[in-house]
């Protein structure tokens, strides 16, 4: 069976310099995946690069990146539009900055399933409350006549997830959710998006730097640095036996529950500056 989403030897450039090279990526229909790496790794970038939303001064140079049939760098702006909120969607990284301080929920909500959705603005109305009580929001309807700054951290990205499983979408890509939020309430937003994927039989890109996530979400991982995926697996084999030296210092940096008096060991900077290297070297070919 053909992937959802292929991602096929992309390279792109932001102001002249490589940002990632020669990606290879796949999601498969009910996917979870993981997209894990550290800060600049490349992975939002990535993100941006399937959804379409890459910085001006970004550049493909290389590559394809296939949805279903479609060649999504191959389409018009407003077909690869179109496309999004509807059949791929996003949960954002920093939900106070994702929603607009100037207007309420309900009516953020409801612009959205009128503009995205083409419902009617009553219709959008009782629909915005009801995706709120399906993300467990309590106090739907108060919550939908507060603004922005009026919800907690928590509360902002359970609004976020509500709109992006709003109109059904067959690819969400969550780029690092959880990583405002306090420890508690990210179990709670990792409980929720685990359940709504489940429910809706969708397929998640998840972008973190947190191997821990990856352990309680993903079926599949793939790991970059450098812009470059220097490993891809089944998470459950990728924790127990990694590959990958990088992997391994990865899972080396993690704080492990189960072993607490096990010293945690940050990577190697000959290790990062060997695969910055070597990454490096992928970008003569283009030249």
């Amino acid at each position: 069976m053909s992937p959802l989403l292929a991602v096929e030897g992309l390279s792109l450039a932001v102001a002249g310099a490589p940002v990632l090279r020669g990606v290879d990526l796949t999601v498969a229909s009910g996917e979870v995946h993981g997209l894990v790496g550290e800060s600049g790794a490349g992975k939002s970038m990535l993100a941006r690069a399937v959804l379409g939303l890459l910085p001006q001064s970004a550049r493909v140079t290389a590559g394809r990146i296939r949805f279903e049939a479609l060649d999504l760098l191959a389409l018009p702006g407003p077909a690869r539009r179109e496309l999004m909120g509807r059949a791929i969607a996003l949960i954002p990284q920093d939900p106070m900055t994702a929603l607009n301080p100037g207007y309420t929920i309900g009516t953020q909500m409801a612009r959205f399933l009128r503009l995205r959705g083409g419902l009617r603005r009553d219709t959008a109305r009782v629909r915005s409350l009801e995706l709120l009580e399906h993300v467990r929001m309590r106090e739907p309807r108060r919550v939908a006549g507060l603004y922005p700054h009026e919800l907690s951290g928590g509360m902002r990205q359970r609004v976020l997830i509500a709109m992006a499983f709003a109109l059904e979408p067959k690819l969400i890509v969550a780029d690092e959710p959880t990583t405002a939020l306090d420890v508690t309430v990210q179990r709670e937003i990792l409980r929720l998006i685990r359940d709504l994927q489940r429910e809706r039989r969708c397929s998640v890109l998840f972008v973190t730097h947190d191997l821990g996530v990856v352990a309680k979400l993903c079926t599949r991982v793939s790991v970059i640095y450098a812009g470059v995926i220097w490993e891809h697996a089944a998470t459950a084999e990728l924790l127990e036996r990694p590959r990958h030296a990088y992997t391994r210092a990865l899972l080396a940096a993690m704080p492990r529950w189960d072993r607490p008096g096990e010293a945690v060991q940050p990577v190697p900077a000959a290790l990062t500056a060997s695969l910055a290297a070597e990454a490096h070297l992928l970008d003569a070919p283009a030249r």
